[in-house]
């Protein structure tokens, strides 16, 4: 049940991304031909303002097909009055950055729906003491709250941290243990972590681990939108970031995940509530968001890059110049694809 879910969930952010560009080809007088959801042997389809609605074979994205646009044959061009091509390099950019933001739209809503939620947070409850540490040289024992860093008071295990990192000198922690206050002073100690995209790092640390205690956020009106907006400016960044290591080789490529990947993380979070599982969506829609604007000719940001040359140049990049490169961006697209489920599938394995 939960895998159905999972594929509900992917089918659903595609949706979503598709219908931006769906709606803006509409705002912009372009007819859109065909809205599909998946690709190869339609399944199930139905017309519906004068397009054609399917769901398709192969469950691995989706498009929209404008009459004057095709991109198996980008050559195949109509400068009718309703085509794609007969509209401005500007309003062809509108339609084509609708897709990604209405995947960054989406996401804002899902971190605003958790924040109206409560979404859970690791509390600042120390779990594990490690030996010799500036943390137990201070005397710090397992299941210590911190109740403050030099005066600051501290709510989550994510302040408590972030606190660490940044000090410049000794911190003065104020802690509860078994009903009573103490204080404690240490220095942090620079040391070697792994960091999300698994890079060895150095980091301050003082040498302790969460004892996996959480509490729900509180949060006021202002408050969730502000959690909103961070989350989704946080998810993006991250995702940026990573596709840029991965591109300048600071992350390994086995790190690459395909859609097995995407489907069995989904599986994992609907296992652990529907929390997780919005947390999930969320991230795999800025996903999409991002990796849509790659400046690769078969996604949103080549077609962008063409349209950008149109707008500074005055004239159209040459046919065969952009077919091409649009063939050359299908094989870096499939190839990417190939490389993350043959990733996905090693994991499995192992």
């Amino acid at each position: 049940m939960s895998w159905l879910v999972s594929l509900g969930v992917l089918s659903a952010l595609i949706f979503f991304h598709e219908l931006g560009h769906y709606l803006a080809a509409r705002a912009m007088g372009v007819y859109v031909e065909v809205f599909s959801i998946g690709f190869g042997k339609k399944l199930f389809s139905f017309y519906a303002y004068k397009t054609q609605w399917s769901i398709s074979a192969i469950p691995l994205g989706g498009y929209v097909k404008m009459k004057g646009q095709d991109d198996s044959d980008p050559t195949k061009k109509s400068y009718d009055k309703d085509s794609y091509n007969a509209k401005t390099p500007l309003q062809r950019i509108f339609i084509l950055l609708a897709g990604p933001a209405a995947n960054f739209i989406l996401a804002f809503v899902l971190y605003f729906t958790i924040a109206l939620g409560g979404p859970n947070i690791l509390s600042p409850v120390i779990g594990t003491v490690v030996k010799d540490s500036p943390a137990a040289i201070a005397g710090l024992q397992p299941n210590d709250t911190v109740l403050s860093i030099n005066g600051v008071k501290i709510s989550t295990w994510k302040e408590m941290s972030e606190m660490i990192t940044e000090s410049e000198s000794s911190l003065h922690l104020e802690v509860l243990r078994n009903g009573f206050v103490e204080f404690k002073t240490l220095t942090p100690r620079l040391s070697e972590a792994t960091n999300m995209y698994n890079e060895t790092v150095q980091k301050k640390m003082i040498g302790i681990g969460s004892s996996g205690v959480s509490h729900k956020l509180e949060l006021t009106p202002m408050q969730t939108l502000s959690y909103a907006t961070e989350q989704t400016i946080f998810a993006s960044t991250l995702i940026f970031t990573g596709v840029k290591k991965l591109i300048l080789g600071e992350v390994p490529a086995k790190e690459l995940g395909g859609v097995i990947s995407i489907v069995k993380l989904t599986s994992d979070a609907t296992d652990a509530g529907w929390m997780s599982v919005l947390f999930f969506a969320a991230l795999i829609s800025v996903n999409l968001g991002v990796l849509n604007l790659l400046p690769i000719p078969a996604l949103d940001g080549g077609h962008i890059m063409f349209n950008i040359y149109e707008l500074i140049a005055r004239r159209e990049a040459s046919e065969a110049i952009i077919l091409k490169l649009t063939i050359a961006g299908w094989v870096v697209l499939f190839s990417l694809m190939g490389l993350g489920l043959y990733n996905d599938i090693t994991r499995l394995a192992g």
